[in-house]
């Protein structure tokens, strides 16, 4: 039959994973890090992740398609607590783009009484992998942003409270990723009005790739904004600002 039916650019889709949230028939699953229809019966051709997705990779064209299948997708909805793919990426819904709320400032390390108390993350997003980040996550706009080596939350104690609160935090390794991340950072400059730009790398010379990368993004993003590099050592201290 003849029926109105979501149809997806993946050129366009950034895997974000918003319109799988919207979607409340279960149509729609991440796939290989994409949005893709898992059935036509599934679908009931409203759109209501339509408006969801930021990259405008979702429209609704009338083809032939098979009907809508109500009682399948109770079956299909009751089934399923949380979707996942065998093929989508990381084998887990890690890709799904959500805003993380934290309250209120960053606890200290030492309390006034002297004894250790327990951290508050400070992270404000996920994923934060750059890797998975999708360029247009909302959750970059008017943002503080922190570009760090993953390695960094391990050497410097203090990374919560004095380099990711109040920034979105992603982190990567150019040297075990084997990819050039500037491509994805001018992406995420160019789609969005950043505060701010946050290096922090380790002092090791493969961590030079993170640095340069955001270099090269923010040349490539023609955006005037501040930015500084931060090098942590090995054992622990910030070597330079």
């Amino acid at each position: 039959m003849k029926r109105k039916i979501v149809k997806i650019d993946e050129e366009k889709c950034t895997g974000c994973g918003l319109c799988v949230d919207a979607c409340g028939e279960g149509a729609l699953q991440l796939v290989n890090g994409k949005a893709k229809l898992v059935s036509e019966s599934y679908c009931d051709g409203l759109g209501a992740c339509l408006p969801e997705c930021p990259a405008d990779a979702i429209t609704l064209e009338e083809r032939d398609a098979a009907a809508f299948d109500e009682e399948a997708v109770k079956k299909h909805t009751a089934d399923r607590q949380i979707p996942i793919p065998e093929n989508l990426a990381c084998g887990c819904p890690g890709t799904l783009a959500r805003i993380i709320e934290q309250n209120g400032n960053p606890a200290p390390v030492i309390p006034a009484a002297g004894n250790p108390a327990p951290a508050t993350s400070q992270l404000r997003q996920w994923p934060c992998q750059i890797k998975l980040v999708p360029v247009n996550a909302p959750y970059f706009d008017n943002a503080g942003l922190l570009v760090a080596a993953d390695c960094t939350a391990y050497a410097y104690a203090g990374i919560h409270n004095d380099f990711m609160h109040n920034k979105i935090t992603i982190i990567g390794c150019p040297k075990l990723d084997d990819i050039d991340y500037t491509e994805k950072l001018t992406g995420i400059l160019k789609a969005h009005e950043l505060k701010s730009v946050t290096v922090l790398r380790m002092e090791v010379p493969c961590c030079g790739g993170i640095a340069n990368a955001v270099k090269q993004a923010l040349i490539n993003s023609g955006k005037m904004i501040p930015w500084r590099i931060v090098t942590i050592t090995t054992d622990g201290k910030i070597a330079e600002e």
